[in-house]
C-alpha cells in the first residue's frame, strides 16, 4: 500500500510541476507579448494584428489554470456559511461533502466544455493565425476536468481526516 502511496504523491508531484511550470511560460509570454505590443505602438504607431486577440485567448488559459492550482492548494474561492454554524468535529465531513458537490458541479461543466469544443471542431472556423477555435478552447474540457479531479483528491483528503479524527483510542493509549 506504501508503494502505490509513493506512486501517487510523485505523478501528483509532477503533474504540480507541469502545471506550475506551463503557468509561468504562459506568464512571461504574456507578458513579453504585451511589451512588445506597447514599444510598436509607441515607437512604430502599429502592432502585431494578431497579439490583441492571443493575449485575450491567453489571459483565460492563465485563468482557468490558476484556478486549477488555487483549488490544489484549496484557497479557492468559497462561500460557506455552515462552516460558522458547524461543530469544528463535523467539519472534515462538511469539507468533504462540499467538496464533493464541487467535483460534481465541476464535472457537469467538463461534459458542457467537450461539447462545446467538439461542436467548434465540427462547425468552428479559424481563430487567429491559422489556429482553429476549438484549439484555442480546449482550456474549457482540460481546466474543469483539472479541477474536477482535485475536488475529489480534497473530498478523499477529507474523508480520511474525518474518519482518523472518529477513530477510538486502543488499549495502548
Amino acid at each position: 500500500m506504501s508503494h502505490l502511496k509513493k506512486l501517487f504523491s510523485l505523478i501528483f508531484k509532477a503533474v504540480s510541476r507541469i502545471e506550475e511550470t506551463f503557468l509561468c511560460l504562459l506568464l512571461s509570454s504574456m507578458i513579453i507579448l504585451a511589451c512588445v505590443q506597447i514599444f510598436l505602438r509607441f515607437f512604430f504607431s502599429s502592432g502585431l494584428a494578431w497579439a490583441d486577440p492571443l493575449l485575450r485567448y491567453l489571459v483565460i488559459w492563465a485563468g482557468f489554470f490558476g484556478a486549477a492550482v488555487a483549488t490544489k492548494q484549496s484557497k479557492h474561492i468559497s462561500i460557506d456559511i455552515i462552516s460558522h454554524l458547524v461543530p469544528q468535529q463535523f467539519m472534515p465531513w462538511l469539507q468533504a461533502l462540499l467538496n464533493f458537490f464541487a467535483a460534481g458541479v465541476c464535472s457537469v461543466l467538463t461534459y458542457a466544455a467537450v461539447r462545446f469544443v467538439s461542436d467548434e471542431a465540427t462547425y468552428g472556423g479559424r481563430a487567429l493565425l491559422g489556429i482553429p477555435s476549438w484549439g484555442l478552447n480546449l482550456v474549457y474540457p482540460l481546466a474543469f476536468a483539472l479541477i474536477s479531479l482535485r475536488f475529489i483528491i480534497l473530498t478523499f483528503n477529507n474523508l480520511g481526516l474525518a474518519f482518523r479524527s472518529h477513530q477510538l483510542p486502543t488499549e495502548a493509549e
